[in-house]
C-alpha cells in the first residue's frame, strides 16, 4: 500500500540529458522533489529501495528497457503509478504499455503544462480518502495546488523549503527525524547533510514568524510542527 504521508517525490528515468534537465526544472519549479537516472538498471535499483509517488519512465533506455523496468516493478507487486514518456505515438505501443501496468502515456514532444497536470492527477488518485487540504494553526496546505498559505496569504518557499515543510505538515504533531527530511529532498544528485536540514528549518522558522504554526526541535529525535494554541 502506498504511504500517502510522504512528500510528492518523483523518479525521472530519461537518458536524453537535455530533455531530462528541462523536465527536472519544470517539475522542481512546480514544487516536486525528484531523483533522476539515465538507464534502466539504475531505475530498477532506485525503485527497489525508495518509494515514489510517480515514476516518469522513458522506454528506450540503456542496459534495461523502460518496459523491462515496468515489468520488474509490477512483478514485485509495486503499485507506484508509472507515466510512460515516449517518442512513439503508436496505438499498439500504448496498448502494450498500459497492459503491462503503466498508468498513463505521454508522447514526445509534449507541453510542460500537460505533463505537470498528468503527474498531479496520478498523485491525486493515491489520496482518495484525504481532504485536498490540511492545516496546522493558521498555516494551511492545499495538496492539489501544492501551495502553502498563512491566514490566507501565500507563503513563498524555495523547492527544498517546500519539501521540508510539506513533510512536517503531513506529519503534523508527529516527530520527523532529520534522515526522513533529508530523504524528502531526493538523493540522486547530492547528499543532504544534517547541517543543511538545520539551515532549511531555520529559514522556515523565519518565514513562519507571523504564523501560529511552530517548528519545535526535539534534540536527538528531530522536529515537530505544531500550533501554538493548545486547542490545535
Amino acid at each position: 500500500m502506498h504511504n500517502v504521508v510522504n512528500v510528492m517525490k518523483l523518479l525521472l528515468v530519461e537518458d536524453n540529458e537535455q530533455l531530462a534537465h528541462w523536465l527536472a526544472k519544470i517539475l522542481e519549479d512546480d514544487g516536486f522533489v525528484l531523483d533522476r537516472v539515465s538507464d534502466g538498471d539504475a531505475a530498477d535499483r532506485f525503485l527497489r529501495t525508495t518509494r515514489y509517488d510517480v515514476v516518469l519512465l522513458d522506454l528506450n533506455l540503456p542496459n534495461l528497457s523502460g518496459k523491462g523496468v515496468l515489468r520488474r516493478l509490477r512483478e514485485r507487486g509495486d503499485d507506484t503509478p508509472v507515466l510512460i514518456l515516449t517518442a512513439s505515438g503508436s496505438v499498439d505501443e500504448k496498448v502494450i504499455c498500459l497492459s503491462a501496468g503503466a498508468d498513463d502515456y505521454l508522447v514526445k514532444p509534449f507541453d510542460a503544462r500537460e505533463l505537470v497536470a498528468r503527474v498531479k492527477v496520478l498523485v491525486r488518485r493515491q489520496l482518495p480518502s484525504r481532504s485536498n487540504s490540511t492545516r496546522c494553526g493558521d498555516l494551511s496546505y492545499d495538496i492539489d495546488r501544492r501551495q502553502f498559505s498563512v491566514s490566507g496569504e501565500t507563503l513563498s518557499l524555495t523547492p527544498r523549503e517546500h519539501a521540508v515543510l510539506e513533510t512536517l505538515i503531513l506529519k503534523a504533531k508527529k516527530t520527523v527525524s532529520k534522515p526522513m527530511l533529508a530523504d524528502s529532498l531526493g538523493s540522486s544528485s547530492t547528499h543532504t547533510s544534517e547541517d543543511a536540514i538545520e539551515i532549511y528549518v531555520s529559514r522556515l522558522r523565519k518565514k513562519l514568524e507571523k504564523s501560529t504554526a511552530t517548528i519545535i526541535t526535539l534534540r536527538g529525535l528531530g522536529y515537530l510542527l505544531q500550533a501554538s494554541s493548545d486547542d490545535e
